[in-house]
């Protein structure tokens, strides 16, 4: 602790905004790989100056720095024991030069806001990790990032013109086009002309060897320092600045996909396309059929794919794309093609190729990591390599799906390896693999990585692929550029063995868990060690649901991962005291329980769940005392339920100025909030009368908590809508909640009881085989999901499978739908709606029905009782303004559909706009 104090008093005497709160620590506890290295303190650099001030603090300490972008690492790189530098706000593009086709960027710049600056000129950075959406600049020139376009467009180290560097030792220098004006330099490049014939013969042998340091580009005739200093991992010098190369992104594009019986066989079908059109390929993936299989598992939707149990994914660009397709048809020797010209599918194809690492960690029975997902062998021997590397696989009763960059060579995999929570021994099995398979890959004179670095996951098995020359090498251009071993020690030139510091073999604390967590064998401990840290909640900006609250914050303690961090300290570490420790209630706080990580995050993180859960443990079993808006906004529907008699009455008091400012505070609601007008008369008391007849049903209306006692509308109008076409329509009588408040807040007991009486109550009519309908989004939601977690009773996926959304029964029923021609609609789907039920369908209506559909992103804020709730109301405004908010003011004129309650109550609180359910929409034009 006193070293602990001691940094973190020198960091902010030098002037720099530095975090060592046990929360922080155990956010940037963990990257992307096996490992769990607790920093010191925590920096959140803003600008050059933190950067260097920090640099010397930690070297005045001698203490480590490890710098760190978006957190993405597989191999361990942006884990250290001292100082932890994110350079996320350090993100500025300087400049773009489209004549030179260059960029002038800092480290922190995201990937894809660079491409969006860049496309403006017709324009790209040409290297594309699957992490594009949020990995940076700077994490990419320190693992010499590719991605499936780099076999067109090169490597990031091919696509770097110079860097403005601080060098461990203390010098800044700005390495360019082969100049060595700086001391470090010159000692560099002394180094390589003091070994011309071994870094000739040893290195840059083929493109993907990225293993080790590129001493190749200390060669007089390769000499480029700045490239040299690219796939380092940080221990050798730290980005300030960087000049990058772009590329020409005016091209036509084609995408051909190969099928063949195996992966192997895909492999070996490489050369050949390689050879018929060279030069041409701009990306050659592979691709499992069975992380496909996942896919379509979720209920994603997956475009038409040929024959086969493994692809190639082909893509050619230029005038010649057409041709050069023709070509590799006849080259590819493939069981089926399937030239792909929509590019909406392409994408799609793509998107599942960028989520393979998290989609292939949960592909087997048991969680698979990474580890050996990122060797490489010259193409041509691909086809042998892999053949080998499932043989491996086997002799050590592992299992893994393959896939990766093809066309380079290098292959990605995600692996069962057998680790035990609480047993280090058990990663003997880790171990002894990882050494066959870097002894065999040897025989092809492969590297260990051929994008993400070595790392701690890889650096102890070097000598296995290089000779004592070449270590030697790499620890004296350690000793030139950081020689007292400061930056991101441990990895390359003085590896630390691979099993130190593994996250899965750490003690687990065991939790007897209020939810099932059928997923997860009821094992939260399983559940949250989900997240591998791919980080693709972390992206600044996106066209899904996850994550509402990071996306308003910019925090990593906001984003899933981070959370799911704080959750696996709180269980399996020494950081935090249990699900009890305060670090954990900040952590979860702003948790909107949107349920968008359920399904937007590849590794299928359901942080919703794992919040009621953890609310759960912390108040019922741990006996926390829980906040008022527990005991109201959490029981909301049992205090509609008493009012509803007294609505009237009760809605003008809570007109009243003081009365409503008392109840606000009585239930936790923020003063800027409305209060919820509770419905006069419920729609099953509006129904009652009406459609009492003895006629039999062709359709039954669940009136679930929220349309009965706040939204009648939306029932009546699709009565209205469905009567019209000759149905009969009968309203539900009995009381049936689906317990969601009580869910979200982790009263789980109560949650229990109520959701197994709604169960018992709808099970009857579905079994009938008389469609149920559902009006509210986030109450069907719960239905088919939580239900699930709550209740085994044998009817519960009878009844999830048998209740409707509107827009599925009026498919589902073929009926006529109504002319919207002209009519622009603006929708914001429910984050339950998008997440759990899926909106394709209710957009796919509206189109049919000519209607312009603008569909919202993300959440709208609200969810729930999150954006009501006293202290959330600035970040739910926030949430609002990231997608909803801009939607507003740029289609004024638009028809705004919302069909759920908190979508219809932000809008109304923030825009004062008149919303409709998709029913009252439809029953509009009747």
């Amino acid at each position: 602790m006193p070293v602990q104090t001691d940094l973190a008093a020198a960091l902010r005497a030098a002037g720099v905004e530095c975090d060592d709160s046990p929360l922080t620590r155990a956010l940037y506890s963990s990257d992307a790989s096996l490992y769990r290295v607790v920093p010191s303190a925590v920096v959140k650099a803003r600008g050059e100056d933190d950067v260097i001030a920090a640099h010397e603090v930690a070297r005045e300490l001698r203490v480590p720095l490890t710098m760190r972008g978006a957190g993405t690492s597989i191999a361990g790189n942006a884990v250290g024991s001292g100082v932890v530098v994110d350079t996320r706000r350090f993100n500025r593009v300087l400049g773009i030069d489209p004549d030179a086709r260059t960029a002038r960027v800092e480290p922190g710049v995201v990937h894809a806001d660079l491409q969006r600056e860049a496309a403006l000129y017709g324009l790209r950075f040409g290297p594309d990790p699957s992490s594009h959406s949020r990995c940076t600049i700077g994490g990419m020139i320190g693992n010499n990032a590719c991605g499936s376009r780099a076999l067109g467009y090169g490597r990031t180290v091919d696509n770097v013109e110079s860097l403005r560097v601080l060098y461990g030792n203390g010098e800044l220098a700005r390495e360019q086009g082969g100049r060595t004006d700086g001391d470090t330099a010159r000692r560099l490049a002394a180094v390589g002309d003091a070994n011309l014939a071994h870094l000739r013969t040893e290195f840059g042998r083929f493109g993907r060897q990225v293993s080790g340091y590129g001493l190749e580009h200390l060669l007089p005739e390769r000499r480029r320092v700045e490239r040299f200093l690219v796939g380092s991992e940080g221990s050798l010098a730290t980005v300030l600045e960087a000049t990058v190369r772009l590329v020409d992104d005016r091209v036509e594009r084609r995408m051909l996909v190969l099928g063949y019986p195996t992966m192997a066989d895909a492999a070996d079908a490489v050369p050949a396309l390689l050879a018929a059109v060279p030069g041409r390929l701009v990306a050659c993936e592979g691709m499992d059929s069975r992380i496909v299989d996942l896919v379509r598992a979720k209920g994603s939707s997956v475009p038409d794919l040929p024959r086969g149990g493994g692809w190639l994914f082909a893509e050619v660009a230029g005038e010649d794309a057409t041709d050069s397709v023709r070509r590799l048809v006849e080259a590819g020797a493939a069981l089926d093609t399937r030239l792909v010209a929509d590019p909406r599918e392409a994408a799609a194809l793509w998107r599942i190729r960028e989520d393979g690492a998290g989609l292939a960690g949960r592909s087997l029975p048991t969680p698979a990591y990474g580890g050996w997902e990122d060797a490489a062998v010259p193409p041509e021997h691909l086809g042998a390599w892999l053949r080998d590397f499932e043989e491996l696989l086997r002799e050590h009763g592992l299992r893994g799906i393959p896939y990766g960059h093809f066309g380079d060579g290098c292959v990605h995999c995600r692996i069962d390896f057998p680790f035990r929570p609480g047993d280090p021994a058990s990663a003997g099995v880790f171990r002894d693999f990882m050494t066959a398979c870097a002894t065999r890959l040897r025989d092809y004179r492969g590297t260990l990585s051929g994008e993400h670095g070595d790392g701690r996951v890889r650096g102890e098995l070097l000598p296995l692929m290089y000779d004592e020359t070449s270590l030697a090498l790499f620890r004296q251009v350690k000793a030139v550029c950081d020689p007292d071993g400061i930056l991101n020690p441990g990895i390359i030139a003085e590896p630390v063995p691979i099993t130190d510091d593994l996250r899965p073999v750490r003690p687990q604390a065991p939790v007897h868990a209020g939810l099932r967590l059928v997923h997860d064998a009821g094992d939260l401990g399983a559940a949250v060690h989900r997240c591998t840290g791919v980080g693709k909640c972390v992206a600044p900006r996106t066209a899904g649901v996850m994550c509402p609250s990071y996306l308003a914050t910019s925090d990593e303690q906001d984003s899933t991962r981070g959370r799911a961090r704080v959750l696996q300290e709180a269980l399996d570490g020494a950081l935090l005291g249990g699900l009890e420790d305060p670090a954990v209630a900040e952590a979860l706080d702003l948790c909107l329980a949107c349920k968008g990580c359920s399904s937007d995050c590849p590794s299928g993180v359901d942080m919703a769940t794992y919040k009621s859960e953890v609310l759960h443990q912390r108040h019922d079993v741990a006996g926390l005392r829980r906040p008022r808006s527990h005991l109201f906004l959490g029981r909301l529907p049992k205090w509609a339920r008493l009012t509803a008699p007294l609505a009237r009455p009760a809605n003008l008091l809570l007109r009243v100025g003081p009365i409503a400012a008392l109840a606000k505070w009585a239930a936790g609601i923020d003063h800027r909030r409305s209060v919820p007008r509770f419905a006069s008369p419920t729609l099953r008391k509006a129904t009652a009368v009406s459609h009492a007849g003895d006629a039999p049903a062709d359709v039954w209306i669940w009136a679930d908590s929220f349309t009965d006692r706040f939204f009648p509308e939306s029932g009546l109008a699709a009565i209205r809508f469905l009567e019209s076409h000759g149905l009969t329509v009968r309203v539900i009588r009995e009381d049936a909640c689906c317990g969601l408040t009580w869910i979200t807040t982790g009263q789980l007991d109560r949650a229990r009881t109520i959701v197994d009486r709604t169960v018992r109550t709808l099970a009857p009519y579905v079994r009938d085989g008389i469609p149920v309908l559902a009006l509210e989004p986030s109450c069907l939601a719960s239905l088919r999901g939580d239900a699930r977690e709550l209740c085994d009773a044998k009817e519960v996926d009878m009844v999830a499978s048998g209740v409707f959304s509107f827009a599925e029964l009026v498919e589902r029923l073929d009926l006529p739908l109504p002319d919207l021609s002209g009519v622009e609609v603006v929708a914001q789907p429910h984050c339950h709606h998008s997440a759990v039920i899926g909106w394709d369908t209710d957009q796919r209506l509206l189109q049919k029905a000519g209607a312009t559909v603008t569909k919202v992103a993300g959440c709208c804020g609200l969810a729930g009782n999150f954006g009501v709730e006293k202290g959330h109301y600035e970040v739910s405004v926030a949430v609002a303004e990231t997608h909803l908010l801009p939607a507003v003011r740029a289609h004024a004129d638009a028809v705004f559909l919302a069909d759920g309650m908190s979508c219809r109550v932000q809008l109304d609180d923030l825009a004062q706009v008149p919303t409709r359910h998709l029913a009252e929409l439809f029953a509009s034009r009747v």
